[in-house]
């Protein structure tokens, strides 16, 4: 069974960093795409930043753009978010997820997620 599980999560204040960690178990995730989610009380789920298998090509909303970096160690099953420049939006639940297509079928994977709440 795959199971992902977020840390790192906390309260920062406005322009501080964090960085999110998903510790995939179950599975290599050397053949899923792995996606950062987030959620905000009353919003939908956004998705935030995505990284490829090989070549690992990443895609960011334009909401964290150049704030964000998605990073994955394949050695490690573990996929990173380093959050930097944060905003009181940016407060979520944020979640990680894992999918592959395999003879058709899409796998689909979710974590727990980990709560960021940027505030002074």
């Amino acid at each position: 069974q795959v199971q992902l599980v977020e840390s790192g999560g906390g309260l920062v204040q406005p322009g501080g960093s964090l960085r999110l960690s998903c510790a995939v178990s179950g599975s290599s995730i050397s053949s899923y795409g792995m996606n950062w989610y987030r959620q905000a009380p009353g919003k939908e789920r956004e998705l935030v930043a995505t990284i490829t298998t090989i070549p690992f090509t990443t895609n960011y909303a334009d909401s964290v753009k150049g704030r964000f970096t998605i990073s994955r160690d394949n050695a490690k099953n573990t996929v990173y978010l380093q959050m930097n420049s944060l905003k009181p939006e940016d407060t979520a639940v944020y979640l990680c997820n894992a999918v592959r297509w395999y003879l058709a079928r899409k796998y689909d994977y979710w974590g727990q997620g980990t709560q960021v709440t940027v505030s002074s």
